[in-house]
């Protein structure tokens, strides 16, 4: 059956909402890139944790639970967690690389900004809050509505991935390239992921003083202790979907405590992507497993992958250049994209909380 001409110009193809709705959401994600600017890209992923917790906790207060207790909510994001907490408030795909690219550019164009005691290139500066410089706030407006788009057009088109992941991801990776940022960096003499550079804390011998190789965290960075942070935190998102059915309850809680981290609490862990990955292979292993032992070995199992995965990529894309690429989205991105194609062939079920 063919569509009125008029219906198809009223709507925007393939997000399917009327142009007006659009606008709306355009003005919203630019507000979210701003804001991220000015408070700094990890204290508004602090306030994602907040609101993904206030929207699961109304979710478990609504009741629906998991396979294995009537306790809890809703499988999936309530409306407070999708519409605010993931949308263009302070959704990491909006705020938190609203201030990731504001960031970026303040390397590249204010470097005398850079505060005393930094290490790390400017550019990687995610704790920095800039307050309201119009320059600087309307390049992580901009970034804010890329990152929108990049999201919404990836549930649109039914993406076998995290979509709001992968907008943190593409939306670093792209404004490396106006700002002459190299896109991964260029290795030491042990390549990508040789991290000995920095515990000699060589320097890049260009008269910058900048470290040879930066890792992410430099608490959180040796294999052992990944692994046993992905355990860890792989437990605790697994039991608490299933004790309450929200995927999202146990990311909430890692994102909300990143407070700590940007208060300077030293050797503190950063955990969403792994909270999230036990929650998520829990889910997936509901739909095989009756055991709620095995769910939860399942999830163990997510969370050390989740672990793992962050720091490989970290190695890859953050150490050797000079601005923030997130590790716990590039991990997500790869074990979602996992979890959608293994669904997408019949392997698997279900695709966890992935909309395909």
């Amino acid at each position: 059956m063919l569509v009125p001409l008029a219906d198809v110009l009223l709507q925007v193809p393939i997000l399917d909402m009327s142009w007006e709705h659009f606008a709306v959401l355009v003005l919203a994600a630019a507000a979210g890139g701003a804001f991220g600017a000015s408070v700094g890209a990890l204290p508004s992923f602090v306030f994602t944790g907040f609101v993904v917790l206030l929207g699961e906790g109304l979710a478990a207060l609504a009741g629906g639970g998991s396979e294995f207790t009537e306790l809890g909510g809703a499988n999936l994001a309530s409306g407070v967690t999708g519409t605010i907490g993931f949308g263009p408030v302070t959704g990491p795909h909006v705020a938190f690389a609203g201030g990731v690219a504001a960031t970026a550019y303040a390397g590249y164009r204010y470097p005398e900004m850079e505060p005393e005691g930094w290490d790390y290139h400017f550019g990687k500066n995610i704790l920095y809050a800039f307050g309201t410089k119009p320059d600087i706030l309307a390049v992580g407006a901009v970034v804010g509505v890329l990152g929108m788009l990049i999201a919404r057009f990836s549930g649109a088109l039914d993406m076998p991935y995290d979509g709001i992941a992968f907008a943190v991801f593409a939306t670093a990776v792209i404004v490396r390239i106006p700002f002459g940022y190299p896109i991964v960096g260029d290795p030491q003499r042990g390549g990508w992921l040789d991290m000995s550079p920095f515990e000699r804390e060589d320097e890049r011998g260009d008269g910058s003083g900048r470290l040879a190789v930066e890792p992410w965290l430099p608490q959180q960075y040796k294999w052992s202790g990944v692994a046993a942070i992905g355990l860890v935190g792989g437990a605790l998102g697994g039991w608490t979907w299933i004790m309450t059915g929200s995927i999202f309850m146990a990311y909430g809680i890692s994102a909300a405590s990143l407070l700590f981290l940007n208060l300077g609490v030293e050797k503190f862990p950063v955990t969403h992507h792994i909270t999230l990955g036990g929650s998520t292979f829990a889910v997936v292993a509901a739909a095989e497993l009756n055991s709620e032992l095995g769910v939860m070995l399942i999830a163990i199992l997510g969370g050390l992958i989740g672990s793992l995965l962050a720091e490989l990529t970290q190695r890859i894309f953050y150490a050797h250049s000079g601005t923030h690429v997130d590790p716990p989205a590039m991990s997500i991105v790869i074990y979602t994209l996992a979890i959608g194609l293994l669904y997408l062939a019949d392997v698997l079920d279900s695709p966890g909380y992935l909309g395909i």
